[in-house]
Order: C-alpha cells, then sequence, then structure tokens
C-alpha cells in the first residue's frame, strides 16, 4: 500500500508524541501535563452539558467560547479561533499559508512538531539556530525569504522565552506571517497578545492542555487580526471543536482565580525542581515554562531508562547538533521528590 503515498508523505518520519503508557503507577513527567485537576467550573460546565443537545452539531465557530476568550485578552470575538488543541490550530496555519517548495521559518532547537506540518505541505523548514543564550537574531527573519515563520514563547526543550519586545522586533523583521506559539504563557512572566494590535503579521496560539489542566479535551485558540482569523476559518474542519471542550474551556478561561492557584503551585515547585537538578551537575536554562531542560549530565539515555525502570518518566529529547537532554515536567510535589531521590541515586 506504501505505493500511493504522495511521495513527499512517503519521505517523512512523521512525529511522535511523548510516550502514554498504558499501565498505571507511572510518575508521569514526560508530556507537560498539568499535576493538578481542571477548575471545578471548568468541570461542572462539561457536566451541565452532556445531555439531549451532543445529538446535535456544535458551533462551527464556538461563539459563546469566542467572546469568553476576547473578554480575557481585551481584544473582539473576531479576533478568536478555537481549535481541537493549538496543534490543530498550528496544521490550519500551516495549510493556509504555506505550499510546495515554500520556506517556513522555525527556530531550533524548539517544537518538533513544526517540521512535520511542513513536510506535509511539501513545504521546506529552514532551521534558525538560537544562540547559546537563547536569543535570535532580527536579521535572519529580515533576509530568510520564507513565508511562514514559527515561534514556540516560552520555547521547548528549553523553557526560556524572549521578552514582548523582543518579539516584536523579530516580527517587524519579518514579511510573512509570525506565529507565536505560547502553549506555555499561562507559566510565563509576560506574553505576546498585545503584539497583534501593533503587528498585523503575527498569530498567537493558546492550549489548554498545559496552564488549565485539560490536555485530554483537545482545546485551543488563537488570537489575530479578523482579516486573518475570517481566512483561517476558510480552512479549518467544519466543526473542528466539540460542544463539550467549547463548554468546558470557557469556563475555564473565566476562572482565573483557580488558574492563579494552580499556577502559584506549579512556580514554586519549578523553582526548588530547578535549583535541586543543577546541584546534580546539570545545566538548566531559567524556565518560563512547566518543565526543566536538563542537559550536561551523566547519558540522558541512560538516564532516562533508568528512570523508567523505576516507573518514573521524563522526555529524552534529541536534536541534531546538539547534546541530548532530558525535558522534565513540573509535577506535584510528592512527585518531583520521588523524581530527586531516584535521579540523585543515579547520578550519584
Amino acid at each position: 500500500m506504501s505505493g500511493y503515498f504522495l511521495p513527499h508523505v512517503e519521505r517523512m518520519a512523521g512525529y511522535v508524541p511523548g510516550e502514554q503508557p498504558q499501565r498505571g503507577g507511572f510518575i508521569k513527567l514526560n508530556t507537560n501535563e498539568n499535576p493538578y485537576p481542571p477548575s471545578p467550573s471548568a468541570l461542572e460546565a462539561i457536566r451541565g452539558a452532556v445531555g439531549d443537545r451532543l445529538r446535535l452539531y456544535p458551533d462551527p465557530v464556538g461563539a459563546a467560547f469566542r467572546v469568553a476568550a476576547a473578554r480575557l485578552h481585551d481584544v473582539e470575538p473576531d479576533m478568536i479561533l478555537a481549535g481541537n488543541g493549538s496543534d490543530d490550530l498550528l496544521t490550519i496555519i500551516t495549510r493556509a499559508f504555506a505550499g510546495p517548495g515554500d520556506a517556513v521559518l522555525c527556530p531550533t532547537p524548539s517544537y518538533i512538531l513544526y517540521r512535520t506540518l511542513v513536510e506535509l505541505q511539501d513545504a521546506r523548514q529552514v532551521a534558525v539556530e538560537y544562540s547559546p543564550d537563547w536569543n535570535l537574531d532580527p536579521a535572519v527573519f529580515a533576509n530568510s525569504g520564507a513565508k511562514l515563520a514559527f515561534l514556540a514563547n516560552p520555547n521547548s526543550p528549553s523553557g526560556t522565552a524572549l521578552t514582548t519586545e523582543d518579539v516584536g522586533a523579530l516580527a517587524e523583521q519579518f514579511a510573512g506571517p509570525f506565529v507565536v506559539d505560547e502553549a506555555y504563557a499561562d507559566f510565563a512572566a509576560e506574553h505576546c497578545v498585545r503584539l497583534v494590535a501593533t503587528h498585523p503579521n503575527v498569530i498567537v496560539t493558546r492550549s489548554f492542555s498545559k496552564g488549565y489542566s485539560l490536555a485530554g479535551l483537545r482545546l485551543g485558540y488563537l488570537i489575530a487580526r479578523p482579516d486573518v482569523v475570517a481566512g483561517l476559518i476558510k480552512v479549518k474542519d467544519s466543526y473542528n471543536c466539540d460542544t463539550l471542550s467549547l463548554v468546558g474551556g470557557a469556563a475555564a478561561l473565566d476562572d482565573t482565580g483557580y488558574l492563579a492557584q494552580t499556577r502559584g503551585k506549579v512556580l514554586a515547585t519549578r523553582q526548588r525542581l530547578t535549583a535541586a537538578v543543577r546541584a546534580l551537575g546539570y545545566q538548566v536554562p531559567d524556565s518560563q515554562a512547566n518543565f526543566v531542560w536538563c542537559t550536561g549530565g551523566p547519558p540522558a539515555a541512560e538516564i532516562y531508562e533508568r528512570l523508567k525502570e523505576q516507573k518514573i518518566l521524563v522526555r529524552l529529547m534529541r536534536y541534531p547538533g546538539y547534546p541530548d537532554g532530558l525535558r522534565i515536567t513540573v509535577g506535584t510535589d510528592d512527585e518531583i521528590d520521588q523524581l530527586l531521590v531516584a535521579l540523585r541515586g543515579l547520578v550519584s
């Protein structure tokens, strides 16, 4: 059957998500899920939506959800587009703006899904390397000739983030759509939504999988100029978000107090985890996300396997030209205590 696929699909390796164990008992610190439950308000809204209305199609553009997201970000509802997770939105954007042979700018090391989305369009990824202090040169964006650019901010795997002013400077130099992927922005000191008002080419994407503890619901959204959103609506699937996701997501956005509580817990644990792994000899950039990136210790692949034997999952990540590293999600204090006991035993 392989001969039926388009040639560029045949060449692809495809994106490999983080491991989701089918058996229980694991301490799961590999895919950056939030360790705390979703907002009680979100759960109540989802339960309230389970009923006869599920026989009907959902609102194709999620009007009520758009209002909730617009209220949170102080923008107009027609500047919001919901998606089946932020990955769906990244797919829509790539389909809309990149075609065969087009160049797409992607910093590296960063989110590896970007390459897959570019390859699906038979476009070509142009990798832009971060400097050793995790900055990017605006001149590269000015002279790239690319049709589209992606920037994960905060970045994965490093957890580092450019300032809003620095992101704006990059967007000013780039001639095409400039996507700021803010999947981890709920754990960062600042975000880039306000750039949409001053930079017509900026598109900001957001996720519910990290800050809002709703990875299993599959919901995300983007903020962009109304004309950009109107164009992207042409590309999305007819009903790309289900009723339960839209209802639960709107309630989660409104529950800002609960987000502040869980965010505070994650940030406190992140600080403690960072100090502990640095004390073990790892090099760890200051993270603005809900994970830390560890390099420079014992062979990462060996530590990953040994931790897995103890039913602790972290993410082993490899990028060409860079040392292997371990990306460790910030879990509960108890989960991090167990990780550190195991890690100290292995490193020593």
